[in-house]
C-alpha cells in the first residue's frame, strides 16, 4: 500500500512525523483529504483538527490554530501557528476560552478590536468543538 510522508511542526517544535495512509486537514475554504500522490498544493489552513491516519487504519488526531498546509510528492507539510495533539486538548479550558470570547463580542467594550476578537472566538469555538469530538476516544 502507498503512503504520504507526514510532518506536523509549529514555533514550539516537531509535534508529529512519520508515513500515512490518509490525512485529513481544515482548509481555508473546507476540508480537505490528502491520500498519496496527490497533487501539489498550498493552502492555508484554518482552526480545526487534522487527522493522520495510519496504514492499519490508526487514526492520530491534532488540533492547529491555522497555519500552512504544502503538499509535494510523497510529502505533507502542515506548519502551524500552534498545534497540540489531542491528548493535550483541555475540553474545560475551550469551553472557559469560548465563553469569554463571547461575552467580549457581546460587550464590545470601547477600544476592541473586533477582528481579533472575532479570531479568538473561532479558535476557541474549534478548540471546544475538537475536545468535545474527541472525548472518550482512546488517545493513546
Amino acid at each position: 500500500m502507498a503512503s504520504i510522508h507526514v510532518d506536523i511542526v509549529s514555533a514550539e517544535g516537531e509535534i508529529f512525523e512519520g508515513d500515512a495512509a490518509m490525512v485529513f486537514a481544515p482548509a481555508r475554504e473546507g476540508e480537505i483529504g490528502i491520500a498519496p500522490r496527490h497533487a501539489p498544493l498550498l493552502t492555508t489552513l484554518v482552526p480545526g483538527e487534522v487527522r493522520v491516519q495510519a496504514e492499519d487504519g490508526e487514526e492520530r488526531l491534532f488540533f492547529v490554530t491555522g497555519g500552512i498546509l504544502e503538499i509535494q510528492g510523497h510529502l505533507v507539510t502542515i506548519l502551524a501557528e500552534t498545534a497540540l495533539r489531542a491528548d493535550e486538548l483541555d475540553e474545560a479550558a475551550a469551553l472557559e476560552a469560548k465563553q469569554r470570547a463571547e461575552q467580549l463580542l457581546a460587550d464590545r467594550p470601547e477600544g476592541i478590536d473586533l477582528a481579533q476578537a472575532q479570531q479568538e472566538l473561532v479558535e476557541a469555538a474549534a478548540r471546544y468543538q475538537a475536545a468535545q469530538k474527541l472525548k472518550g476516544r482512546d488517545l493513546r
